[in-house]
């Protein structure tokens, strides 16, 4: 071949090589361009979620807020913090000895403990810690390990520590559940609706199970919870557990309970327990019963709150009127037993009125003597003892089982309140009768619930049942009002304003099923103003050891408290205050 045939052949072998590097060249720039632009965003969430592909994304818990009334604003009860975790892929630690020595010194964590987590090959994503400090975050990062790695989660946190806290309850560990869920009150009542739901995210694999890049990721996100917001009122609430704190205290009791609510809606208003707890810190809390709230749990024997109901409804049957008489020897005796009055005495020619006001055992009897038990046992259904209120919280019914048969004993201890079991909001529905007009309002704490996609739920007032007439309550009310006027109640009246209220001092029954001596529950209940009712109140006093009854232990108490609401309320005096008492 001559030269010149060699020197062609070589420039045409040239120009091919040349053609074929500049395909070449485009091919990859085509690549790189269809990978870093057109396909950029999908690979750079496929590079994020390589060590989620099985790990469930988590949704933020909703909050609950409750309101203040001055303001208009929201009040946080539980709410959300972001905090930040670390955690480990197995397979691709290369050193685990070593990281797990490095991140203990870090985390003050045990280094076998460690160690024996970020072995387990066979799991994707390991925890190490929860709700590390910014400066254990900073000293892990400058580590640089291999396999580890930080996520975010939501950590509950309720910024008015122990108000409300038996209402709102808290989140913890329940059993062999890894994850916290609502323990007691509204996070354990709503924990679905507070929850919301968890999404994933799910990606193609290869034979050898790794993530193919640039293929399809599917991911479902999660869904928030829903928030809720509260009936309660700030102000009211603060002032009732302040004043509860100090009437246990000061009568060395074992604990109490206000509630506080609007008759004409059912709205709550305010609810108390004490002892209470701080739920950011409730693996501190000496006593579980602390968690419990005993407005809605606390099973008890009402006492003479429970005379209203008796009257109440023998009024309504005609058995009886405000003026009805009947002779009180101070002694009924019945199935071998004697029922007596409180101060074991005899009053002779009484009025319904005055059984009311001096709180008369034997008048009660009397009053459903009148009525009968058939009718006494349909009206105590229909004032909702025996079933649950229906309120958005855990609750017991408590008890009529001693009015199954027909004991007379038995139902003419429960004619005053003793032999059977009630809630304080029991209690407190059925009062909502007397100051509605005889309506009974269902109780309820949620004022409205807002869910991720907007929709709001608004709780709407309900009536019950119209369990009596108006003109029965319109009397019943009279009567309440002398209660407070002449009676037991007086520690209970508000210059300037008419209250309605009934005492309540209930024997404690013990273990035995007998009654304890030196042992009881003092309670009042009541209504204010009486000719525009716009709260009912039931203040509670567990076993007082420094008092004997209820008018000296939750009367005044509850007196004091509805003169701050009403100011509170803006509601003008409808009678003239006494010259000594303003």
């Amino acid at each position: 071949m001559s030269g010149r045939n060699v020197k062609n052949a070589f420039e045409f072998r040239s120009s091919l090589l040349a053609v074929f590097l500049c395909l070449l060249f485009v091919v990859l720039a085509a690549k790189l361009f269809y990978l870093q632009v057109l396909q950029g965003a999908e690979l750079k969430k496929a590079a994020e979620a390589q060590h989620s592909i099985y790990q469930k994304l988590l949704p933020s818990r909703g909050e609950i807020d409750m309101v203040d009334k001055a303001s208009s604003a929201l009040v946080p009860l539980a709410t959300n913090v972001k905090s930040y975790l670390v955690y480990a892929v197995p397979s691709e630690v290369l050193n685990p000895g070593l990281a797990a020595a490095s991140l203990a010194g870090v985390l003050q964590l045990d280094s076998k403990d460690i160690l024996g987590k970020i072995t387990q090959t066979d799991k994707k994503y390991v925890i190490i810690k929860k709700q590390l400090t910014d400066a254990e975050q900073s000293q892990i990062k400058q580590l640089a390990l291999a396999g580890i790695f930080f996520d975010s989660e939501d950590t509950r946190v309720y910024p008015q520590n122990s108000l409300l806290s038996q209402t709102v309850g808290f989140l913890g560990y329940s059993g062999k559940n890894p994850n916290k869920t609502g323990l007691y009150g509204l996070e354990r009542y709503f924990n679905q609706d507070l929850s919301g739901s968890s999404g994933q995210v799910t990606a193609q694999k290869d034979s050898g199970g790794a993530m193919i890049y640039g293929a399809g990721i599917d991911r479902e996100p999660a869904l928030d919870g829903a928030n809720l917001i509260l009936t309660i009122d700030q102000t009211i609430q603060f002032q009732a557990e302040s004043m509860l704190k100090d009437m246990v205290d000061k009568n060395g009791a074992d604990s109490g309970s206000i509630i506080v609510a609007n008759p004409k809606t059912g709205a709550i208003l305010a609810l108390a327990g004490y002892p209470n707890f701080d739920p950011n810190q409730y693996n501190t809390v000496a006593n579980p019963a602390d968690f419990n709230n005993q407005t809605v749990t606390g099973n008890y024997e009402p006492g003479s709150v429970f005379k209203a109901i008796t009257m109440a409804a023998a009024l309504d049957e005609n058995k009886v009127t405000a003026t009805s008489t009947y002779v009180d020897t101070g002694d009924v005796a019945v199935g071998g037993f004697h029922i007596h009055n409180s101060d074991n005495k005899a009053h002779g020619l009484t009025t319904m009125t005055q059984v009311l006001d001096w709180s008369y055992n034997t008048g009660a009897v009397y009053a459903e003597n009148q009525l009968g038990n058939p009718d006494f046992l349909k009206y105590v259904n229909a004032f909702g003892f025996g079933q649950a209120t229906g309120i958005e919280l855990p609750e017991t019914k408590g008890s009529l089982d001693g009015l199954k048969g027909n004991n007379q004993t038995n139902y003419d201890t429960a004619s005053f309140g003793q032999g059977i079991l009630v809630t304080p909001m029991q209690m407190l529905q059925a009062y909502t009768a007397f100051a509605n007009g005889g309506k009974m309002m269902k109780p309820y704490i949620i004022q409205s619930e807002i869910f991720p996609d907007g929709k709001i739920v608004d709780t709407k007032p309900t009536v019950v049942k119209q369990v009596i007439s108006p003109q029965t309550a319109s009397t019943l009310d009279a009567m309440l009002v002398d209660v407070v006027e002449n009676g037991y109640g007086a520690k209970a009246a508000v210059p300037g304003y008419f209250v309605a209220g009934k005492t309540g001092t209930a024997q404690v029954a013990g273990p035995d099923g007998k009654y304890l001596v030196n042992d009881n529950i003092g309670s009042f209940i009541g209504f204010a103003p009486v000719d525009n009712p716009q709260f009912v109140m039931l203040i509670r006093v567990d076993h007082p050891r420094d008092a004997e009854f209820s008018e000296t232990t939750a009367v005044p108490v509850w007196g004091k408290l509805a003169q701050f609401i009403l100011n509170y309320m803006g509601i003008p005096p409808s009678r003239p205050i006494p010259a000594n008492k303003q």
